[in-house]
């Protein structure tokens, strides 16, 4: 897993990390919890993903453009369903809970560089569990290789505690998952997204994973994911492009999260119109294609106009005018997060719904230092909004008519 870490300074009002991670054919990102709240979108490819939501096991088949939210604290796991597929995942990472390490803290219960349990000395954690040393032992010291695991291995492969868990039915994992897991005891205040552990359930889980069997499943309280692709409507769109917002009413847990969501496409040549978002800092990831990302600095200098490319990070400050521009070679899209999930109401100050159409035209004449009627001419000469042409992209007598009035 890479992380991309979140800038520092006083512009940043609350910080987040993206994170990627990728995951070959059958493995298995090993149950863990984190100091860090995740949001994660699926790139490509298909995944389970299993999760304790209250005092629920709940397991989740997830697709290309599904979202979903796991808070700090939850255990989860995440295995890799596509057939012969990679399976790529962006995350954001919300730090404001965690420990105050750089990035975030995994807790793994099994597995990984170093279970949680693997500090304690042997014969506390055999008193403490009433096991046998050798059982134990082999608990313990079964896989070493990593946070991500082979579920199968070879012509015959040799069975571990996490290809067995793969194995079991929905129910067993239902019984053997919420054994992980033990809530603690809470105050009758809305508690629906934290979780606590027993150290002796968890060990106890694992050892018994191949001689219990379930009678009986109970309905799960986890959410349910939400597929941005899936969105029939979206929140602007035009010839040029169109652009998705999701918040807390479009999918509730993103209320809980703090943190909002968008997606965009630009037809090959066509523009974000310059805009500011008075509410969040946004950061976005590009998908495919490429284009521009231009800043601008509060006093009009420019902060940053740069080429981005599938992969690429970017961040925009809250309250920082900024545009989108792509490339002519193909349509520009990108996924991103903002720090509020409250409804995004972009600030547009070029086009037909601008910022300058709505302050009184006298005026806007004698900020600019020009004559009421060579403003109107200005302002009203872009019909298009939100998503704009630009020369390359234009009908021919627009580019023209831009042209002649620069000369």
């Amino acid at each position: 897993m890479r992380v991309v870490i979140s800038p520092r300074g006083r512009i940043i009002e609350k910080p987040m990390h993206i994170g990627f991670l990728t995951m070959e054919p059958k493995t298995l990102f090993v149950p863990q919890y984190l100091d860090s709240s995740l949001l994660i979108f699926i790139r490509q490819g298909e995944a389970t993903l299993g999760v304790i939501c209250k005092d629920e096991f709940g397991e989740r088949k997830l697709k290309a453009g599904d979202i979903y939210w796991i808070p700090a604290g939850s255990v989860f796991y995440l295995l890799n369903t596509g057939l012969g597929q990679r399976l790529h995942v962006i995350c954001s990472i919300d730090p404001t809970q965690s420990l105050g390490f750089e990035t975030f803290q995994p807790f793994y219960i099994g597995g990984g560089p170093s279970s949680v349990l693997a500090g304690f000395d042997p014969n506390t954690l055999t008193s403490a569990f009433n096991v046998s040393l050798p059982e134990l032992q082999q608990m313990m010291m079964s896989q070493f290789r990593g946070p991500i695991v082979h579920v199968t291995e070879g012509p015959q492969p040799q069975p571990t505690i996490w290809t067995q868990f793969v194995g079991l039915r929905g129910e067993e994992k239902h019984k053997h998952l919420k054994k992980l897991l033990e809530m603690n005891q809470e105050s009758p205040q809305d508690q629906q997204y934290s979780s606590g552990w027993s150290w002796r359930n968890i060990v106890r889980s694992i050892l018994d994973l191949t001689e219990e069997k379930n009678k009986g499943s109970g309905s799960s309280e986890c959410e349910d994911s939400y597929n941005i692709y899936d969105r029939k409507k979206p929140s602007f769109d035009n010839k040029y492009g169109w652009s998705i917002a999701l918040d807390y009413d479009d999918y509730e847990p993103l209320k809980h999260s703090g943190i909002g969501v968008y997606l965009v496409n630009l037809t090959a040549g066509s523009m974000m119109a310059p805009h500011m978002n008075p509410t969040a800092t946004e950061y976005g990831i590009v998908l495919a294609g490429s284009g521009d990302i231009q800043v601008v600095f509060p006093n009009g200098t420019s902060a940053m106009n740069t080429r981005v490319s599938v992969g690429d990070v970017f961040w925009i400050p809250r309250y920082f005018a900024f545009c989108q521009i792509a490339s002519r070679t193909g349509p520009f899209e990108f996924v991103g997060f903002t720090t509020s999930a409250h409804k995004n109401r972009p600030r547009f100050l070029v086009g037909s719904n601008s910022l300058l159409r709505t302050i009184n035209l006298t005026t806007l004449s004698m900020a600019f230092g020009v004559d009421e009627e060579t403003m109107r001419g200005f302002v009203e000469a872009q019909r298009e909004a939100v998503i704009l042409p630009t020369p390359a992209a234009a009908p021919p007598h627009v580019g023209e008519t831009v042209r002649n009035r620069l000369v």
